[in-house]
């Protein structure tokens, strides 16, 4: 098997692409962590200028466009699970989901299903 297949074979959940790629910030600090690529109900991958620590954990501000009332920010705890250079200047981080509210995750199930 390749590793691009077994890599697919690992995702518990399909993702959707973004369509644009809005930034990802802390909610605490409003650091910017870096740009969505793609989302799922489990996780996320960003792609942004800093190495995180290894299995950090950040609550950070979504923006989910495209909804009924255009763009809605959703908040997620969120703990890296993987992190690999992009480029000379930016880093691949895979994050998985480890918190969201009720009302987010409905959300984001919502945005998910709209693709």
């Amino acid at each position: 098997m390749t590793a691009q297949v077994i890599s697919l074979e690992q995702r518990r959940a399909p993702r959707k692409r973004a369509a644009v790629s809005p930034l990802v910030t802390d909610a605490i600090s409003a650091r910017p962590l870096g740009h969505l690529c793609n989302v799922s109900a489990s996780g996320v991958l960003l792609v942004g200028p800093d190495r995180p620590r290894s299995e950090a954990v950040f609550q950070v501000r979504l923006p989910l466009a495209g909804g009924p009332q255009g763009t809605t920010a959703i908040e997620l705890g969120l703990q890296e699970q993987w992190h690999q250079a992009a480029n000379a200047d930016q880093v691949w981080v895979g994050y998985r989901i480890i918190a969201i509210a009720p009302q987010d995750a409905l959300t984001l199930v919502q945005w998910l299903q709209r693709a």
